[in-house]
């Protein structure tokens, strides 16, 4: 009996840590901000650990989870607590719609996404069941407000990404032959079309040529061999750090004078780490703030994690935890005005939101539909460059 008491209870512990989050204040303190016992809201996360993007998946869903806790903390959201559901969907667009449908049994009124080919997938029984969903993609497929109402795009899209990048390539060598690498996905084909019209429509003096990074590759040296035969001297990576940092090592390693230039998922904290001296000069178009560009954003992810013996040692932590405090706002807008809280009405209430303040984490975001039909967050986006093994800042603001 008594093993079978322990059992059970591991296994309670176990179902409260994987896809129902919802802390407590502590009662014992004087201090604690009011209780959270409201109705739960209920909202879904789908979080990539153990897929091919798992490398910042991880640290992104963490962020989520971690600002859910440390809002519950703070009292939930006007006295009602979030009730995250959230599993490791492998980055298995099947997986992504099986919970879906679960998330949206279990009532969720908003979801954190993931990958760009399920967010895609899903846009359609988003759209029909009027849920709100914001995904840490940032396709431009996913932006048209008329045709997507449902998926929120908080950040500067892939295509932004590149025309920045492009842009900033042809100021800094106009004539130089550019080559972009790329995840075997649809997040790593995403803005590759748009790149190669917007050099075109720009009248760009700058080549343009695409290779695909092999999942699970080791090396990309016969790549490289390629490139460098086609005079090759700038590479733009749309993928994430790991393989990113394999091929800052192989350009070094190969004795090539070429400048990477990563869009966001690839220009992180790990990339530098995995990279080391070959991570030296490569430039980032990065929309969320690294961790050593301190700003007051920050903070509180900071001290949630030095309270539970953890450091923020990821922008992606922060990229997370802002996504999940801009749905908490327009939820409690929602509450503020007296609604039920509804898919409708989250979305109408991101709808309204404009010049969103993250306080340093990343420029102001906007929701609202802009002129053209698009809803980005944001259009523009820093640049940063590795400097004495760290992001430093080497542009504010860069637009296409």
């Amino acid at each position: 009996m008594k093993k079978l008491l322990v059992l059970l209870a591991a296994l309670a512990l176990t179902l409260a840590a994987c896809g129902d989050d919802v802390a407590e204040p502590d009662p014992a303190d004087p201090d604690a901000p009011d209780e959270a016992d409201g109705e739960p809201i209920v909202i879904g996360n789908i979080a990539d650990l153990s897929g091919p993007t798992g490398d910042v998946g991880t640290p992104y869903s963490e962020g989520v989870r971690g600002y859910v806790e440390w809002r519950n903390e703070q009292g939930g959201i006007a006295g009602r607590p979030i009730e995250l559901l959230w599993e490791d969907y492998q980055y298995d667009v099947a997986i992504a719609e099986r919970l879906y449908s679960d998330y949206a049994a279990q009532g969720a009124v908003a979801i954190q996404g993931w990958g760009t080919a399920d967010t895609e997938a899903l846009r359609g029984r988003v759209n029909a069941d009027e849920i709100p969903f914001m995904s840490a993609s940032y396709s431009e497929e996913l932006t048209h407000a008329e045709e997507t109402p449902y998926n929120f795009i908080v950040a500067t899209s892939y295509s932004d990404q590149m025309r920045i990048a492009l842009r900033w390539i042809h100021d800094q060598d106009p004539g130089a032959e550019v080559a972009v690498f790329h995840h075997d996905s649809p997040f790593g084909t995403s803005p590759v079309p748009d790149g190669e019209t917007y050099v075109e429509e720009e009248g760009l003096d700058l080549g343009y040529q695409v290779h695909v990074m092999p999942s699970g590759a080791t090396d990309f040296v016969g790549e490289l061999r390629r490139v460098q035969d086609d005079g090759v001297s700038y590479i733009i990576v749309q993928n994430v750090e790991s393989p990113a940092a394999v091929l800052a090592r192989d350009i070094v390693d190969q004795g090539l004078d070429i400048q990477l230039v990563l869009l966001n998922w690839a220009g992180g904290e790990l990339f530098v780490d995995l990279a080391d001296d070959a991570a030296e000069g490569a430039v980032a178009v990065q929309p969320w703030a690294p961790v050593a560009h301190e700003v007051p954003g920050q903070d509180d992810a900071r001290e949630f994690l030095e309270g539970q013996g953890e450091e923020l040692t990821s922008l992606h932590y922060t990229q997370g935890w802002w996504k999940m405090d801009l749905m908490a706002t327009a939820i409690e807008s929602v509450i503020d005005a007296g609604d039920e809280v509804t898919g409708p009405a989250i979305a109408d209430a991101l709808d309204e939101i404009e010049d969103f303040d993250t306080q340093g984490v990343s420029l102001p975001i906007t929701l609202t539909p802009r002129d053209d039909g698009r809803r980005t967050g944001m259009v523009c986006s820093p640049l940063w460059v590795v400097e004495d093994g760290q992001w430093t800042a080497l542009d504010d603001e860069l637009c296409p």
